[in-house]
């Protein structure tokens, strides 16, 4: 049996789709799957009417992609793009760190650069009116399927450290319209001789999009936030958390300590205890 997308270049669906919406994240390895797991149990505690998409490269174990078929999710596998050698060679991990390095937060050693431009296989979903993405490093804490009410390009800014932040996007929340017609064009612009995508997808998609719409910032709750700006973390107001630069799944987690109440609650949702009543948590000044 063909499905609608089935036959479209770089993605295989296993399954047809049961909404027109859908949420869709991104596994590149075994470690993303574990938090796609976590990130697709607390969308099914929203009690979400919308398809939970997980694409999947072909690198990924079928043991570590079972779990999430188990609980509904919709797997597609997805190619990584075709980029050329010289795109492919600026963008490996060790030549863009040196780059660009990290400078505030340590990236783990699974994180792969190239991996993060697969996400654009999203415009190629045609069988979806709406995308909502959400990274696989997240969670959601309560339903948010107002996002799929929101206009094509939204995202969140990228705020962790300062207000100056609120000028940049964060490409870990963001709301789309899947088009071939556009991801054509990504395609396109994307691979230009000597481009170069100095955070990857997130720098390529806030160039691609220059008037992107804001989501509020709590749409995608940067984990640092918890310990650099305390004032702005309101549990009450929080509906999707992302844990950037470290995991909580780690095992070595140079800043567990500090992000131990946020560590808790990932590992609470990934056992399938359900999302606590963030009401009742406590505030950084309150936890400290």
């Amino acid at each position: 049996m063909m499905f609608g997308s089935e036959i479209l270049q770089g993605i295989r669906p296993r399954t047809s789709p049961r909404s027109r919406q859908a949420y869709v994240t991104l596994v590149t390895n075994a470690d993303y799957a574990m938090g796609a797991l976590a990130l697709a149990r607390s969308l099914s505690y929203t009690t979400t009417s919308a398809d939970i998409v997980v694409l999947h490269t072909a690198g990924v174990d079928e043991r570590d992609l079972e779990p999430l078929a188990l609980i509904g999710c919709r797997l597609v596998e997805a190619a990584h793009l075709p980029l050329s050698d010289d795109f492919n060679e600026r963008h490996a991990r060790g030549n863009l760190h040196a780059a660009a390095p990290f400078t505030k937060g340590r990236k783990p050693s699974f994180h792969s650069p190239l991996d993060n431009f697969c996400k654009l296989r999203l415009w190629q979903l045609i069988d979806y009116d709406t995308c909502v993405f959400i990274d696989a490093d997240a969670i959601v804490l309560k339903n948010v399927d107002r996002l799929f009410e929101y206009p094509e390009f939204s995202a969140a800014p990228n705020v962790y450290e300062s207000l100056a932040d609120f000028q940049r996007m964060n490409s870990g929340v963001f709301v789309a319209r899947p088009s071939l017609a556009t991801f054509n064009e990504m395609q396109a612009m994307l691979d230009r001789p000597g481009a170069f995508w100095r955070r990857t997808d997130q720098t390529f998609l806030e160039t691609f999009f220059p008037d992107w719409h804001g989501l509020p910032v709590f749409m995608n709750m940067l984990q640092y936030v918890w310990f650099t700006m305390p004032a702005l973390w309101d549990w009450n107001s929080i509906s999707i958390l992302h844990y950037q630069y470290e995991k909580p799944w780690e095992q070595n987690h140079p800043k567990a300590d500090r992000l131990k109440p946020l560590i808790d609650l990932w590992h609470h949702i990934h056992l399938g205890h359900g999302v606590p009543d963030v009401a009742a948590l406590a505030n950084p000044k309150e936890a400290a």
